[in-house]
């Protein structure tokens, strides 16, 4: 979650807050929790850096499982709540494009922040040098479908049916997405700009998924089985 003037982090990190409350939205509740949840349990991972850390949430869910975890965010109204939370927490201001840390953690976390980072390379190139040899980089994101959709996205046709918008799938660029009293700029970037990236850092792919729904109304079900929003990839360093 990057705070850039006129990115939208500042001015939304209450509603955010009031949104996410302990449990998280219905996308973190709903559909992100239980597989991220199934990547970091039982593996033998010590220490995680969460890159876009937010309120610390999926810190807290990490040091459940027995991970000592360092959160790392540059939305200071944000790292002020993960604090409140989480008295005892290493929580850092700081960008994942200019983070200063050495190769220290097994497990880097990105749970819905690459969207939000305006230097896609230096960010993974960032994460990836917090990496040690051998350690995983585990990330969830939005679909590249889903963000080539807004601001148009959900629309209905001459008979009323829903139907969701995509174009411009290739080209690269920032969007303002707008919902429940937040206003925040997403980067749209094609699938094959992420992977590329990755790859380039020799890093090997362990895990690409796209998760179902285990929870939520029918209709935010049906929805999201027609245009899933996230994926999960987990990639390795080598040794």
């Amino acid at each position: 979650m990057n705070e850039d003037v006129g990115d939208g982090w500042a001015t939304s990190a209450a509603a955010w807050i009031v949104e996410q409350g302990e449990d998280g939205d219905y996308g973190r509740r709903c559909v992100l929790d239980a597989p991220m949840r199934a990547r970091i349990e039982g593996r033998g991972f010590r220490h995680a850096l969460d890159v876009g850390c937010g309120e610390g949430r999926f810190c807290r869910i990490m040091q459940r499982a027995g991970i000592r975890t360092t959160g790392i965010d540059p939305t200071e109204a944000l790292l002020a709540r993960a604090r409140e939370l989480d008295p005892d927490g290493d929580y850092r201001l700081g960008r994942a494009e200019t983070m200063d840390v050495e190769a220290l953690y097994d497990l880097v976390v990105s749970y819905l922040s690459l969207i939000d980072m305006p230097d896609l390379g230096g960010a993974i190139a960032g994460m990836v040098r917090a990496l040690r040899p051998g350690g995983t980089l585990l990330i969830a994101n939005m679909t590249s479908f889903n963000t080539a959709g807004p601001p148009e996205g959900w629309t209905r046709d001459h008979d009323g049916t829903p139907r969701f918008i995509i174009d411009h799938y290739m080209d690269e660029r920032a969007t303002w997405v707008s919902w429940r009293d937040m206003r925040i700029l997403n980067w749209h970037r094609p699938l094959s700009t992420y992977m590329t990236l990755l790859l380039d850092h020799g890093l090997q792919l362990r895990l690409f998924s796209e998760p179902q729904p285990t929870g939520g109304t029918p209709e935010q079900i049906a929805r999201h089985r027609r245009v899933p929003y996230f994926h999960i990839m987990e990639w390795q360093k080598p040794d």
